[in-house]
């Protein structure tokens, strides 16, 4: 298939900048991939969209200030023009560094801006020399492996000191405070996400209560969202991207709620495209089961792909040409989708992170 047969047109003005108030307080387009029917309905409405019997799935990780902002070690400062940030950036040292992946032992993989000025051997301090880091290797893209280490404390700590949430580049402004909580879903647990699985956001304790008194069990797993969420699609046929390896984990007790509900033919509603991934890749490599334990997984999910885990999903609306909308479009149909889009559009819905979100049944 072709990259192109997944755009769409988007006004700039509904890319959402802020979260609302309240989560659960969100716009939710609901969709019946039976009869190809759209229904506009509000977030608060879905315990009452689902079936007794159903199982939700969430993805309980959590999201860490991945973003570091330092300056490289030796470089010196230079009065720069204000109206010209990039080359104020170039000549005085500032330097951002994304963290993407800790590989154990002060071993991470990130980021680095600007990359074409960052060699092996450079050494980045952050919070005026807590946290130092230096580059071991270089990949593509701006990727660099650093070794990270805090003048005291644990590198951990420090990250968590310094750091900053790392929201998309499509949001226009610089995080705040409130990201640190807003940027979350209510029932993250597993420190390790570079990206929020922003499905979730929408969630409250009300809500989930309401899920309980309906009848609608629930689990969590683990997928450690990481930086391939954002990155695009450089091919022109979409077979032939690749995407980014992420981690994943599902427990004896959430493998146990899977298996039940898939043999007694119950649905499976995953709370975002990351559970879509997660649950779908392992079913494919024990021949439908779910199976418990730690893994990774680069499953590319478009059009044609055949699931045998997900009956239903709730999912944010998603950028044009992405690997999440070939993934949305694969469980609905591609049309089906852009038409949902359009009409989303037409509304006057709220898109991408802090967006609205759309139920696929």
């Amino acid at each position: 298939m072709q990259l192109s047969e997944f755009d769409y047109f988007l006004p700039e003005e509904l890319i959402a900048q802020r979260p609302l108030a309240e989560r659960d307080q969100s716009r939710l387009l609901r969709l019946d991939r039976a009869s190809e029917t759209i229904e506009d309905r509000v977030f608060g409405d879905l315990p009452e969209l689902l079936r007794p019997g159903d199982l939700v799935v969430f993805n309980n990780t959590k999201v860490f200030p991945a973003r570091l902002l330092g300056r490289r070690v030796g470089t010196r400062a230079q009065k720069i023009s204000p109206r010209n940030p990039a080359a104020r950036q170039h000549l005085t040292g500032e330097v951002e560094l994304l963290l993407t992946r800790d590989e154990g032992g002060g071993i991470w993989r990130g980021l680095v801006h600007p990359g074409r000025k960052v060699p092996v051997g450079e050494r980045l301090i952050f919070g005026g020399g807590e946290l130092e880091a230096e580059v071991i290797g270089r990949g593509e893209y701006g990727e660099r492996r650093v070794r990270l280490r805090a003048r005291s404390g644990s590198v951990e700590a420090a990250i968590e000191r310094w750091g900053h949430i790392p929201l998309p580049p499509y949001i226009h402004r610089p995080d705040e405070p409130a990201d640190r909580d807003a940027y979350q879903t209510v029932y993250a647990k597993q420190p390790g996400a570079v990206a929020a699985p922003t499905a979730g956001l929408h969630f409250t304790e009300r809500v989930l209560a309401r899920l309980r008194e309906r009848g609608i069990e629930t689990t969590e797993i683990t997928l450690h969202v990481g930086l391939g969420t954002f990155q695009p699609v450089r091919s022109a046929r979409i077979e032939e991207h690749v995407m980014e390896a992420e981690r994943i984990e599902i427990s004896d007790s959430a493998a146990t709620a899977l298996n039940r509900a898939v043999g007694e033919k119950r649905r499976v509603i995953a709370v975002g495209t990351t559970v879509v991934r997660t649950l779908e890749h392992v079913a494919r490599q024990h021949g439908g089961r779910i199976e418990p334990g730690h893994d990774e997984t680069r499953l590319f999910i478009y059009p044609g792909f055949s699931f045998r885990v997900i009956g239903g999903l709730l999912t944010n609306f998603h950028l044009p040409k992405s690997t999440l909308l070939m993934l949305v479009s694969a469980f609905a149909g591609r049309e089906f989708i852009l038409r949902a889009y359009a009409h989303a559009v037409q509304q006057r819905y709220r898109f991408y992170s802090y967006g609205d979100c759309m139920l696929i049944l």
